[in-house]
């Protein structure tokens, strides 16, 4: 109900405090299985001095715009683009729907289809229904990796671009990108890479000396990435970036906005009104670690991965689900659901949804929180459930 009367400051803190108290937070320790984490105390600093700056009206923000614009050319610096076009939005379902909306709008048929991994993330349904687009899944080879052959058998007339995932949600696979690329260029298709995970890891992981394959701007076929700061990036939430090789993928989803007080612009973005705080938190991020301070990040956590990969091996009934390739362990373990319910209620924030339990290494997450987690499991496992 709406209050007749307001209340004090700290009274609603203290309200608001108690009924948020039931949420987990990232610096508990016990946030396993997302892929946010607590934000760079350096991004929450700029969050709250540039709270009002709005990047939907950019005659407001002019300088506030210019800073998104150097922030989405880090971007694609880092995803092996001298200049590329695109913004910072709300997130990678919001990247992603743009992205097939540039294909779409460009291919101009009738009966638009897209065809992606069988392991692609659920904004692509939103994309779909929102689009008209009619999305023909891939199967999956036994490494979890999507089967190219089986994305070339349905390539029709009517195929407006493909999809490949850099960081799958569930196992963190990156798919064979490079063949992809080969393929969408073959067949004059454009190819998006879904990397709201893996673009803040694997570019840091190979300087590392992890092998992996290429999977963005460097290979000639992929015309868009997606890649989310507001995960390895240590961003708030929310911060995706959406980036396109060319110019005219932004123009085909452009509109005009002619009442702000710019004047005429043109918006690209789902979202009118857009938190200009987010963007400059993701150019102040990327200035202040620079390359060699994420790729600390992702040493350690690709470090504690195949630590946990390994420490899991050694419980009776508990395995892996394949060996972790970016900083995600997932496992199995009989009897899942009650090993999941029995984990809940010892305040692990972990899910069982796909059939098996994943963990990612965020930069939140600490040896000690994953040896407490590891005692429990294995307490749970061993007990007849």
């Amino acid at each position: 109900m709406f209050p007749n009367e307001g209340m004090e400051e700290e009274e609603v803190l203290n309200e608001l405090r108690k009924k948020t108290a039931l949420d987990l937070t990232f610096n508990s320790g016990k946030i396993l299985g997302s892929m946010c984490t607590y934000p760079h105390l350096l991004a929450r600093k700029v969050l709250w001095e540039y709270l009002d700056r709005n990047l939907g009206d950019p005659g407001l923000h002019v300088g506030s715009q210019t800073v998104e614009g150097e922030a989405v050319e880090m971007l694609s610096n880092l995803l092996g683009l001298d200049k590329g076009y695109g913004n910072i939005v709300s997130g990678g379902t919001e990247a992603n729907i743009l992205a097939v909306r540039a294909f779409r709008n460009l291919a101009g048929v009738e009966e638009p289809e897209l065809i992606l991994p069988k392991s692609a993330h659920f904004s692509f349904l939103k994309a779909g229904e929102m689009l008209g687009v009619k999305l023909v899944w891939a199967k999956l080879r036994k490494d979890y990796s999507v089967d190219v052959r089986d994305i070339e058998d349905k390539i029709t007339g009517n195929t407006i671009g493909i999809v490949g995932i850099a960081g799958t949600t569930g196992l963190g696979v990156v798919d064979d990108i490079p063949a992809l690329s080969d393929l969408a260029l073959d067949y004059g298709l454009p190819l998006h890479v879904d990397a709201a995970f893996g673009g803040f890891v694997i570019p840091f992981a190979k300087a590392l000396g992890y092998e992996l394959p290429e999977f963005d701007f460097r290979l000639k076929g992929v015309k868009s990435v997606t890649i989310d700061p507001h995960k390895m990036g240590m961003v708030p939430i929310p911060a995706g970036g959406i980036i396109f090789r060319e110019k005219r993928f932004v123009e085909a989803i452009s509109v005009p906005a002619p009442y702000l007080a710019g004047g005429k612009v043109w918006q690209a973005t789902i979202t009118g009104t857009r938190p200009g705080a987010n963007a400059l938190a993701v150019w102040a991020m990327m200035k202040h670690l620079g390359f060699s301070g994420y790729r600390e990040v992702v040493r350690r956590t690709m470090k504690l991965s195949r630590w946990f990969a390994d420490e899991l091996k050694k419980i009776p009934d508990v395995y892996l689900i394949r060996e972790p390739v970016l900083n995600i362990v997932s496992f199995g373990t009989r009897n899942l659901e009650k090993v999941e319910e029995e984990l809940k209620k010892r305040g692990w924030g972990i899910s069982a949804h796909r059939g098996y339990i994943r963990i990612v290494m965020m930069p939140h997450v600490r040896r000690e929180h994953l040896e407490e987690f590891l005692e429990d499991l294995e307490d749970i496992t061993s007990s007849r459930l």
